[in-house]
């Protein structure tokens, strides 16, 4: 609970200097507001898969707390995970409209296979934010982090890897996101725009439901097509893939990994990045994403307008909606000199939880303990 406490008050300080400005003594106020509803608040929240860990640990109870804490503990939250499957999220869907839920949190599996479950929320009066991945169809709004940086960041951090003398004659390795996850393709967008023309992408893969497996035998196959000694450096676009391509690694014989990227911060990226077996993560504050979450569900049902557009003043596009209301998450790298300032600072993961036995040693190399 310290972890969560901390980044109630980050999230808070977005929204109270708006009450020092007026913005929130209408709609948005408590004492001032005519709430569709009360604190007997029910938020559905779907999320996509199990293979990434940040669901089920950091965001499924985030949201949770903070919907309780947002309705004086009578707000409740019906989750499910599809784990992968969209057929799968389509039917929990399905049933959270059944049962009435009051609002719906939807990290989509599929964005485009979902879009006509979003119609029939919509059409049961049911609002839906799209939540991380931007899901096609009538959504409401949508949060999420800034996928395009997080591929620039990806891309900068290995091309600073590589340093002044990199050229064309170095082969990268691009191991992308699932073709599902539209997210995958902004993350990819953000790192070829920073790659293109200042190195070689010698082979590329768009990787079936983010899967390390899936990861590892497409790096097998890069590394049979390229050779092991010719591949200078591997944009993995997250901590998950990038654990398989480094087993596909090992298993090809290389001792001494070139620089490989990911994203989320996992537990075991962040202890491979000491270990120098990974070179990056990007981080991305799960707690400030999921406690605004939360405040947008919440602010919605209650009739909390200006507090609702207050968290929503960025304006984004799906393929189906032009102008949806957003609100796009900052991220940053993380190499090893970042862990203390950034996992570390925010509570993600305590000194002891990072500096187990085997990275002891490493901890102590840069002052982490």
């Amino acid at each position: 609970m310290r972890r969560i406490a901390m980044s109630v008050a980050a999230v808070s300080t977005m929204v109270l200097p708006l009450a020092g400005c007026g913005v929130l003594n209408s709609a948005g106020d408590d004492a001032s507001a005519s709430p569709t509803m009360g604190d007997q608040v029910t938020v559905g929240l779907l999320l996509p898969e199990k293979a990434n860990t940040r669901y089920d640990k950091f965001d499924y109870p985030i949201i949770k707390s903070k919907v309780s804490e947002l309705t004086h503990k009578k707000g409740k939250v019906e989750y499910a995970n599809a784990d992968a499957d969209a057929g799968q999220q389509a039917d929990q869907m399905q049933r959270m409209i059944d049962e009435k839920v009051n609002v719906i949190l939807l990290d989509a599996v599929d964005s485009h296979a979902i879009a006509s479950t979003v119609k029939k929320a919509k059409d049961a009066g049911i609002p839906v934010i799209a939540y991380d991945r931007l899901a096609e169809g009538p959504i409401d709004a949508y949060i999420s982090f800034d996928n395009e940086l997080v591929g620039q960041v990806q891309g900068r951090s290995l091309l600073e890897r590589l340093g002044s003398g990199a050229g064309l004659s170095d082969k990268i390795v691009m191991m992308n996101g699932s073709p599902t996850d539209p997210n995958a393709k902004q993350f990819k967008e953000g790192a070829l725009s920073e790659l293109n023309g200042k190195v070689t992408i010698a082979d590329s893969f768009d990787t079936k439901d983010w899967k390390p497996e899936n990861a590892e035998a497409n790096m097998t196959e890069a590394i049979g097509k390229i050779g092991k000694g010719d591949i200078a450096a591997v944009y993995s676009a997250n901590d998950g893939m990038a654990a398989g391509v480094i087993k596909a690694l090992k298993k090809a014989g290389v001792t001494t990994m070139p620089p490989i990227t990911g994203q989320d911060a996992e537990l075991d990226a962040v202890q491979r990045i000491l270990a120098g077996t990974q070179y990056m993560s990007v981080y991305k504050s799960y707690p400030d994403e999921a406690e605004a979450a939360a405040q947008m569900a919440v602010a919605k049902v209650q009739g909390k307008d200006i507090q609702f557009d207050a968290l929503t003043q960025d304006r984004i596009d799906s393929p189906t909606d032009k102008q949806i209301p957003a609100k796009l998450v900052q991220v940053s790298a993380l190499t090893k000199s970042k862990i203390k300032e950034t996992v570390v600072a925010d509570g993600i993961y305590s000194v002891d939880d990072i500096c187990t036995a085997d990275y002891k040693a490493a901890c102590a190399a840069i002052g982490l303990r």
